[in-house]
């Protein structure tokens, strides 16, 4: 049986504001059909973006009650009738218009990490592995490019100058994933995502973590271990007695 939401949306660009709706509810609904009825009956030129509204695309992010999520897997279920429930969009980005930002940062990002590289002369399918290595990071390959652990990263956040230096959670994962790869022969990854991708800004709040919708352990899997190697390359004594170059 439906009933009737009070929401919270907001409109505009950054001189925009929050308008209230009321919006039908039917029981199994998500954040995302609201906002989908909402521009079918109240705001037409409301701007969202979404694509597969299965939790796969990552397009639908936004920060609902303050809490950075996907629209399509935040159920209306988990709201009481008389709650009041805030959509505003992930606002570590530039906003282009309503829910919509510009995540063009995260591609920035992922262009300045060098590619898998391969030993010379290893073609594609001669590559063999231990299966742990294969399931050490397979974790890491089930994300979705949602930006929500971007989003909710106080070190990007909160202090707009350290988005240049700063990778940020999902890019320093790829790079702890290229660095526990045993047939990756890139440079020295750990050292780069200390000096170029700002390993050492994250204090591991572990933020990152708790707001990935495929549930990763960035911090622990990722972001620890890598520095731990950065660690173990710099400071290790034995490495330093004996020169070991990586």
């Amino acid at each position: 049986m439906g009933y009737q939401a009070h929401f919270r949306v907001w409109r505009g660009t950054d001189d925009g504001e929050l308008r209230d709706y009321t919006v039908e509810v039917n029981e199994g609904e998500v954040v995302l059909d609201i906002i989908h009825r909402l521009q079918a009956t109240q705001a037409p030129d409301m701007a969202v973006r979404w694509n597969c509204k299965a939790g796969k695309c990552g397009s639908c992010s936004a920060e609902i009650n303050g809490r950075p999520r996907l629209m399509c897997m935040t159920r209306m279920s988990t709201f009481t009738e008389d709650e009041t429930i805030t959509v505003t969009p992930m606002r570590t980005f530039p906003l282009i218009k309503d829910l919509v930002t510009d995540v063009s940062f995260n591609y920035v990002k992922a262009r300045e990490i060098p590619a898998f590289t391969p030993p010379a002369g290893l073609e594609p399918g001669e590559y063999r592995m231990q299966q742990v290595d294969v399931q050490r990071s397979q974790e890491f390959r089930k994300c979705i490019e949602c930006f929500l652990c971007q989003d909710t990263c106080h070190v990007i956040r909160d202090h707009e100058d350290n988005k240049e230096a700063f990778s940020g959670p999902r890019f320093l994962m790829r790079v702890a994933e290229l660095e526990m790869h045993p047939l990756d022969e890139a440079r020295n990854r750990p050292e780069e995502a200390r000096g170029e991708h700002g390993l050492g800004m994250c204090n591991i709040t572990k933020c990152c973590t708790e707001v990935c919708p495929e549930h990763i352990h960035i911090t622990d899997n990722a972001l620890i271990p890598l520095k731990e190697r950065v660690a173990d390359r710099r400071y290790d004594p034995l490495r330093r007695l004996f020169k070991k170059k990586d």
